[in-house]
């Protein structure tokens, strides 16, 4: 156990409702050790204005300033993301954009899970990767894995995936995350 737990803010790039990338993210709170970790959702981006330079400024629109703050207070980010069309989902590249204005993900640990199945979602991966390095996210590879997550995997009930090879993956990714955060480096 640790002095605090290490706070994870979890960040879908995924609207859509029973997404598998969402669906993966609302597992971690129900198998990690809250003495050790807290996973917070961000449940903001649909809130989030149309990204304009001509806007990031202070004060920023308030569903930006949540979003800012949130990743702010996190001691690392983890993003799960489908691929929609090849890339990122328009409305995960704007919650994206809107980070590149602030340095609040500049150094912080985080990590990319893709949820896709082989031999998808590599557009998505790659361009998450890319923006996330052009903020100075500090990207930590060895808890960004691919996790598939079919519809089959979901426990529609409760919102989280319940295959156990799934669930046991996501384990090792946020402990690897959560080490890292702490200053425990492979």
């Amino acid at each position: 156990m640790t002095a605090h737990p290490v706070r994870i803010l979890l960040i879908s790039g995924s609207l859509r409702a029973g997404a598998g990338s969402t669906s993966l993210l609302q597992t971690v709170p129900g198998i990690v050790d809250p003495a050790d970790v807290r996973a917070d959702m961000y449940f903001g981006m649909a809130a989030l204005p149309h990204f304009n330079p001509d806007d990031d400024f202070d004060p920023v629109h308030p569903a930006v300033a949540q979003l800012r703050t949130a990743i702010a207070e996190a001691d690392a980010l983890l993003f799960a993301t489908p691929e929609y069309a090849g890339n990122l989902p328009g409305s995960f590249k704007n919650l994206l954009d809107w980070t590149v204005g602030s340095d609040d993900i500049g150094g912080k640990p985080s990590a990319c899970l893709n949820t896709a199945g082989p031999g998808r979602g590599g557009g998505a991966d790659a361009a998450l990767r890319g923006v996330l390095g052009y903020t100075g996210a500090d990207i930590v590879a060895d808890a960004s894995v691919r996790i598939p997550v079919g519809r089959d995997a979901i426990d529609t009930e409760h919102g989280t995936v319940a295959d156990p090879d799934a669930r046991k993956a996501l384990a090792a990714a946020v402990e690897t995350l959560a080490a890292y955060a702490r200053g425990v480096r492979p």
